[in-house]
């Protein structure tokens, strides 16, 4: 039997015997999955007594006798006595109860609705066996900016082609007289001696470059440490995808 492209739900074959309980199983999944609804994303290990279709998502560094062996950050769905572990998908999104708010799966991590806004999908060509290419932005605020430097939640994915990371003084910055914005092994990839006042901007342009990791944006305080402020930041790449078949 095949499966659907996004959920896994198993298709009905035309000569099956039992097929409701193909059906049923696929409503359950859907039951789940569906304006999604997460009980916790830092609960270490499965809990003794589950709630019937109650759904966590897996911290990093997760134990356990089931959840132990299974993929960090996927998603454990307990139903009918069992758990089940799926794999989220790209923009997958649920409110998780004991933060009280929402969170997206981006590829490779789960990040705060908050902090996380994909503002810009304006290019996707796919091939008749799955294989793509997206332009995309990714924006996120940095608050309360301390400290020598302060990396991003929000990473460039790995296997993308970075256009520019472009950012906005939204608070002034105190402590630093400017900062750089890059990455950890290149802190002014993007940027240096930027200026830390209020509505300070810098476009960050450079050429079309592969990221092999998935990384954070660090932003590096020159003439003394971070005490405050905040900064808003734009990532711009490109990203393939390989035939799904």
């Amino acid at each position: 039997m095949t499966t659907s492209a996004n959920l896994g739900l198993t298709y009905l074959s035309a000569s099956q015997s039992q097929k409701h309980v193909t059906v049923n199983d696929a409503l359950r999944l859907l039951d789940g999955l569906i304006q999604g609804d997460a009980a916790s994303r830092s609960t270490s290990a499965e809990p003794g007594s589950p709630v019937d279709g109650v759904l966590y998502i897996m911290p990093a560094g997760k134990t356990g006798t089931e959840w132990g062996s299974e993929t960090d950050l996927h998603l454990a769905y307990y139903r009918d006595g069992s758990w089940q572990f799926i794999t989220p998908g790209n923009g997958w999104r649920f409110f998780v109860a004991d933060e009280s708010d929402f969170v997206v799966w981006t590829g490779s991590a789960w990040e705060l609705e908050s902090e996380l806004f994909e503002t810009f999908k304006a290019f996707k060509l796919t091939s008749a066996n799955g294989a793509a290419l997206e332009l995309k932005v990714v924006e996120e605020e940095l608050t309360g900016l301390s400290g020598a430097y302060v990396d991003s939640s929000i990473q460039i994915p790995n296997g993308a082609i970075v256009f520019n990371v472009s950012e906005r003084v939204t608070l002034a910055i105190t402590g630093a007289s400017s900062f750089s914005v890059g990455t950890a092994s290149q802190v002014s990839k993007f940027g240096s001696g930027l200026w830390s006042g209020l509505n300070g901007v810098n476009l960050g342009v450079i050429g079309p470059t592969a990221f092999y990791a998935d990384t954070p944006i660090r932003l590096t305080a020159s003439g003394g440490n971070f005490t405050d402020g905040s900064v808003r930041i734009a990532i711009c790449y490109y990203m393939p995808t390989v035939p799904q078949s």
